[in-house]
């Protein structure tokens, strides 16, 4: 079942790849601090998600402006995620759901996408210092991105 606006976000704890090997990264390290924006895109080095996360990655600043943390989440390893994100210059922080459990917790996983079960539906979630998703938005058609313009109104109403 989707999660929908007004929820308390799953919490949830994913690994990332850095410089010095795997990192936990929780939804609960920004409770309190900062909002987050949870950008799920389904495969790594295919054009529309490498699209969407480089053109995030050139305005970083509009999120950072607005007191917000922006991570990716796909379902691949983070090493691919690694190789991905320095080939295509995304500085996007990737989080991999390499297990699937955080698309089933927020109910953005394809059962079956051209093939591939399991793959992570490409979405948006605001979530606010609070741990409250304030934006939700879970696209059928994974050529289709979530509306930018309407995530960043979200979180300028934030504060």
């Amino acid at each position: 079942m989707p999660v929908n606006v007004g929820d308390q976000a799953p919490d949830f704890t994913m690994k990332r790849k850095t410089d010095d090997g795997l990192d936990d990264v929780s939804l609960a390290d920004y409770k309190g601090k900062q909002n987050v924006v949870l950008l799920f895109v389904p495969l790594a080095y295919t054009s529309v998600c490498t699209d969407e996360l480089c053109s995030v990655s050139g305005g970083l600043s509009d999120y950072e402006g607005l007191n917000a943390q922006v991570l990716g989440i796909s379902v691949d390893s983070p090493f691919a995620q690694e190789a991905w994100a320095k080939d295509s210059n995304i500085s996007v922080p990737l989080l991999s759901d390499f297990n699937k459990t955080v698309c089933d917790a927020y109910g953005c996983k394809y059962e079956d996408l051209l093939g591939f079960e399991g793959v992570a539906k490409r979405s948006a979630f605001v979530i606010d210092k609070e741990g409250v998703v304030r934006f939700a938005s879970i696209s059928e058609d994974a050529g289709v991105v979530p509306d930018f313009d309407a995530v960043k109104a979200c979180l300028g109403g934030l504060g």
